[in-house]
């Protein structure tokens, strides 16, 4: 492991570690690599480079010396209480994500939490600043670490600074109403590169820097009155295609998804829904339009059933609370009106599960339902196309996710519009093999072409090109 004081030529900067702390049998603590594209697509990279990732390790003041696991090398950031409740459940995650996703929830707008905010950013910068080569790479990641980008700039004017948006960027409309949207869109334009999940959110905010901060724009570039050129562009985050669909191909997956349909009654038709428990995600909506379905006769309780796995999310935040309470209202009404014995109508599942199962159950599945009411990009939908190596499935999709824009084959929906979502389900349900597969294997194709390592690769050679005076260039990965 190289030295970390000032050596990193790489530094991801995120507001959570690529790994996440277990407790083994003799009481100690071992890490696990966390699930997730982002750390699929940045490994190779980082060991290519002797990169380093700073984050958050979860838990309360959890003090750990940074180390190295599995060939990255961490340095992990402790966060007290006051900071957990105040920069991540508070401003991250009850202010920026309910304002960045449409407000589907009401965002809460409260000066002790962008105080939190400031602070936890300004420890993320100074650690960035501190562990980075001269000339290095940073790339900040996301919503939590918005400020990241300027106060790093003021601290080390020779890096090269990109940062990613994993979530939507809104419309001016909605962004105005935060009381600090100078200082977030000052904060990010700290970068030399702003990646977006869509064109739309790389045009919002160039509008806002030219309406609200006044600088000289043109298309995707912003001239700032110090010389320098800000690139604000889209990059379609995307997943580890090849190992979904090798993991799909193995006999414990595919034993698994037969098993599956066996334990669930072999019915002819399995929906699948996989969330985080989110009130963005639609999940409510969509088993209510399922079970009038079932109601009104057109699905039928021996040939149909849902299977909606909500992995639990932020359960300290109230609206999450509320919202799993209305779901196990919804499910318990529903398979208590419509359901019989051995025959549930939903089968809902409020846990976590491994990427095997995960794999299982897109084999299991005839139909998955991703219906988000806004959706930065949606990998559940990438996912489950890359585990249907047969071309067989059929793929429900809110024309709101992200993942929208690229799998064009699926059977878009507006998840506002019930009536439209269940002629959606039944089209799909009742589609001929020809037709499914005809769709299914374009979509295949796609998420082949731009797997997530090409996305990071695609970043990574821009944020080069944008800022190319250093005359140091990242390393290719290691990897095909």
């Amino acid at each position: 492991m190289p030295p970390l004081n000032g050596s990193a030529d790489l530094v991801i900067v995120a507001n959570r570690l690529p790994v996440e702390p277990t407790t083994a049998a003799d009481g100690s603590t071992e890490w696990r690599v966390s699930p997730g594209g982002l750390v699929t697509a940045l490994e190779p990279i980082m060991r290519a480079n002797e990169g380093l990732w700073i984050g958050w390790p979860g838990g309360t003041d959890v003090d750990v010396e940074p180390f190295e696991h599995d060939g990255m090398t961490l340095d992990p950031i402790a966060l007290s209480a006051e900071e957990i409740g105040g920069f991540y459940e508070g401003f991250s995650n009850a202010t920026i994500w309910p304002l960045y996703h449409d407000l589907v929830a009401k965002p809460e707008f409260h000066r002790e939490w962008w105080d939190s905010y400031v602070d936890v950013n300004r420890r993320f910068a100074e650690r960035a600043a501190d562990r980075a080569a001269k000339n290095a790479t940073v790339w900040v990641q996301d919503y939590q670490l918005q400020l990241v980008p300027q106060l790093l700039r003021e601290l080390r004017p020779d890096l090269r600074i990109g940062f990613f948006l994993h979530i939507p960027f809104p419309p001016a409309e909605l962004f105005q109403q935060l009381p600090w949207r100078r200082q977030l869109i000052e904060g990010l334009l700290g970068a030399d590169l702003i990646g977006f999940q869509l064109p739309g959110g790389a045009a919002n905010f160039v509008r806002l820097v030219r309406q609200r901060v006044g600088h000289k724009t043109h298309r995707d570039l912003v001239y700032l009155p110090d010389g320098r050129t800000v690139r604000a562009e889209a990059f379609p985050i995307s997943i580890d295609y090849q190992g979904f669909e090798e993991l799909a191909r193995t006999d414990g997956v595919q034993e698994r998804a037969a098993s599956i349909r066996h334990a669930l009654g072999d019915p002819q038709t399995v929906f699948l829904g996989i969330d985080r428990l989110d009130y963005t995600k639609g999940i409510y909506a969509r088993l209510r339009a399922f079970s009038e379905l079932i109601r009104d006769g057109e699905l039928d309780v021996d040939s149909s059933v849902f299977v909606q796995v909500a992995t639990p999310s932020r359960e300290k935040v109230e609206e999450y609370r509320v919202l799993r309470d209305e779901i196990d209202r919804l499910v318990g009404r529903v398979n208590g009106d419509l359901g019989r014995i051995g025959r549930p109508a939903i089968s809902y599942l409020h846990s976590s599960y491994p990427r095997e199962e995960m794999a299982a159950l897109y084999r299991a599945a005839d139909v998955m339902v991703v219906t988000p009411y806004r959706d930065g990009m949606n990998l559940v939908a990438k996912e489950y196309v890359a585990c249907r190596w047969d071309d067989g499935g059929a793929l429900v999709l809110s024309e709101f996710a992200g993942s929208a824009a690229e799998l064009r084959q699926a059977w878009q929906v507006n998840p506002y519009d019930l009536n439209g979502m269940k002629a959606a389900l039944m089209d799909a349900a009742g589609a001929e093999p020809r037709d499914r597969q005809r769709r299914m294997r374009a979509m295949r194709k796609t998420v082949r072409q731009a797997d997530v390592a090409a996305w990071a690769t695609s970043f990574l050679d821009e944020l080069d090109d944008v800022r190319p005076p250093h005359g140091k260039r990242l390393k290719p990965t290691l990897t095909s």
